[in-house]
């Protein structure tokens, strides 16, 4: 009997656009019994519900057993290679160009829970104990890299680390980052002028000004917005930096997945002036 269905699960069609990037059982041993259409049903359950581990509803696999693919699709790049091949869709399906000309970067601070873990600290501009998320997204807010770090690193110091992950020769036609005043940081510029090949635009608010939209810096905002919907990162539950980044790039999965194999695909939003493709 077929077990009823959550507002989560991949329809037919978006469980095609991932199946083929998942990767093959290990030849010899037992043959797989696990439908990984089921752990990813669980997972996306998981992070957009904010469960525990341990509270997956017992319809889907072994909640050890959805950890463990979790886990080892982390160790192989698995996550990194969905978003990438899902953003390649998203943009095309949209009208736009394989690879972004522009990109936006910001930090988003979290508390942590009780529980504890690595990397965690104190963010005095925004009075939070706990992480911080760096995202670099494109001009249509979906992820080119994410950085979980203590909340007390700096956003130019975490800077360096996170453009690392989007290196000049993958993406060719990148030539802005826009970011706020936090970014305005010398050793970044010296940092960018030796590695990368693309440059950091800094929009600044004018002093006394309201709530303005800030050309392409509202990009990056949105996306946080968007990740915001899922509950389990309202809160860093995680132990360790890379499941939690992780549990950011499975939001954003879910995300591009529901964009892509949608009947009715939303709009996508936009101000009055053009934005760069």
């Amino acid at each position: 009997m077929e077990r009823k269905p959550y507002p989560t699960d991949l329809t037919d069609e978006q469980w095609k656009l991932v199946e083929p990037f998942l990767p093959e059982a290990k030849p010899g041993g037992r043959p797989r019994k696990t439908d990984l259409r089921e752990v990813l049903n669980a997972l996306f359950y998981l992070v957009r519900s904010g469960c525990q581990w341990r509270m997956i509803p017992h319809e889907f696999p072994a909640w050890r057993t959805c950890y463990n693919y979790y886990r080892a699709w982390i160790a192989s790049g698995t996550w990194d290679e969905i978003i990438y091949l899902l953003r390649l869709d998203v943009r095309q399906q949209a009208g736009r160009k394989d690879q972004p000309r522009v990109a936006a970067i910001d930090s988003q601070s979290v508390k942590t829970t009780e529980q504890g873990g690595e990397e965690r600290g104190f963010d005095g501009g925004k009075q939070v104990k706990g992480r911080k998320r760096h995202l670099l997204v494109d001009s249509m807010g979906m992820l080119l890299a994410v950085l979980v770090t203590s909340a007390a690193v700096d956003d130019g110091v975490a800077a360096k680390e996170l453009m690392a992950m989007v290196e000049s020769e993958a993406f060719p036609r990148l030539r802005t980052v826009y970011g706020d005043n936090k970014y305005h940081n010398y050793d970044l510029y010296d940092w960018m002028d030796a590695n990368v090949n693309y440059r950091l635009h800094i929009v600044r608010r004018r002093d006394g000004e309201g709530f303005v939209h800030l050309p392409q810096r509202w990009v990056v905002e949105r996306t946080f917005s968007w990740l915001g919907r899922s509950r389990r990162l309202h809160k860093d539950c995680e132990k360790l930096t890379a499941t939690s980044a992780a549990m950011v790039k499975i939001a954003m999965i879910h995300l591009m997945v529901r964009r892509l194999g949608s009947d009715t695909p939303a709009e996508e939003f936009s101000y009055q002036d053009k934005q760069a493709a």
